[in-house]
């Protein structure tokens, strides 16, 4: 009788076991278990679902945000203007070349309306302003030689001298004498300033797209010299008049004009480029940028000085302007049709009918009176069997466990 072969050993099945269903997971395809439940008040809930994420992709996501496109914020631009007006005060004409500042015609410019002028100052000694703090005074003892005030006008003496009308005392300093609100002189310029007119001449480029364009119309027969801007009729003649653009802002001019105050010209490049270039215009807005309802910093006002001698002597004329500051501010958005974001933008739209599965299932699991029956049915919890030398062979006569759960007609017909 021959001899029995040696069984292999126990790891060496368990080892080919796992290589087979390595192999077998490698080339296998599995599919979720479809449980198909009739209630109908849960279908409605899993629709309205759907509907909902299906109606946001599609109106918010591709229609509102246009998700298919590549887009760029923030194009390269260049602002350059130019204002043009004459007006007059109770001493004087007043040019552009006086009463704009700086004149080079950047984004950022000031048009003066309304100036305190102290005429004459020269280098000298007088009585310190009452607007300084402890510039007061009854006698020397209370100024203090060599003091220097950082917000006051000069250097002290030590000096108490009479004020320059009242009967009021301050300290003396030596500087530019004498000092603004001792003898300034306000001078009102706004009577015409609401018909300047203001050039804001704009272009912008895309990089990404290679995309260019300006706010003027490309015309030869001097149209610019006789129009002014208007939304519907003339959007490509950026003339714009001052009243027109603080009234815009919605502030009062003549209040404005003798507080001061900064307006923002705002021009805003939104454009499609999957549509023609003509399509891409850009739209004004304006409004007050200063806080004007907090009184510590409420309006706009600057200084300046005009230099020049009388009999050898070195003399200034001091200016503090009140006026309106322009800030042109240029900012926009560009979009083209790209295959990535809408790649992208689908896929996410798909992922996300999914919640609908997700919701219902959780309201089944949880809410519904046959919760642990659906439950039974929608996972299958399988036990391993222990390790056994030989495997028995299947009975065929007796069908498994696992197969009456699939074939069970009283659990499917309780949900």
């Amino acid at each position: 009788m021959a001899a029995a072969e040696p069984k292999p050993p126990a790891r060496t099945d368990a080892a080919r076991r796992l290589a087979r269903g390595c192999w077998s997971a490698f080339w296998d395809y599995e599919t979720p278990k479809v449980i198909v439940v009739k209630n109908r008040r849960l279908g409605v809930v899993y629709r309205a679902v759907q509907l909902l994420i299906l109606l946001y992709f599609v109106w918010y996501v591709f229609i509102v945000q246009k998700s298919y496109q590549d887009s760029e914020t923030g194009p390269e631009s260049s602002v350059i203007t130019k204002v043009k007006g004459i007006t007059f005060s109770e001493h004087k004409v007043w040019d552009v070349e006086e009463y704009v500042k700086p004149p080079e015609g950047g984004s950022v410019f000031s048009i003066i309306t309304r100036i305190e002028v102290t005429p004459s100052q020269t280098l000298g000694t007088c009585p310190e302003s009452m607007r300084v703090s402890n510039a007061t005074c009854d006698s020397d003892e209370d100024c203090v030689a060599g003091q220097l005030d950082m917000l006051g006008n000069g250097l002290r003496t030590g000096r108490c001298v009479p004020y320059y009308q009242g009967s009021a005392k301050t300290c003396e300093v030596s500087g530019w004498c004498p000092v603004e609100d001792g003898a300034s002189v306000s001078q009102f310029l706004g009577k015409m300033a609401p018909n300047f007119t203001i050039l804001i001449k704009n272009s912008i480029h895309y990089p990404k797209f290679q995309f260019s364009k300006g706010n003027i119309e490309h015309r030869k027969d001097g149209y610019l010299k006789r129009c002014t801007f208007d939304e519907v009729s003339d959007l490509y003649c950026p003339i714009f008049k001052l009243g027109f653009i603080v009234e815009q802002a919605g502030e009062n001019f003549t209040e404005l004009a003798h507080t001061g105050g900064v307006i923002g010209v705002i021009i805003n490049w939104d454009c499609d480029l999957d549509l023609s270039a003509s399509k891409c215009n850009p739209k004004y807005s304006f409004r007050r940028l200063d806080p004007k309802h907090v009184p510590a910093s409420s309006g706009y006002n600057f200084r300046f000085a005009k230099y020049y001698k009388i009999n050898g002597s070195a003399t200034r004329t001091l200016i503090k302007a009140y006026g309106i500051r322009i800030d042109v501010i240029v900012h926009g958005q560009a979009g083209k049709f790209s295959l990535i974001p809408t790649i992208i933008n689908l896929a996410t739209a798909l992922t996300s009918i999914g919640v609908g599965s997700f919701l219902c299932d959780w309201i089944l699991l949880t809410f519904m009176n046959k919760h642990k029956v659906y439950s039974r049915k929608k996972f299958d919890k399988m036990v391993a069997p222990p390790e056994q030398t030989a495997e028995p062979e299947l009975s065929t006569s007796e069908p498994s466990r696992q197969d009456s759960t699939f074939t069970d007609p009283r659990g499917l017909a309780q949900l």
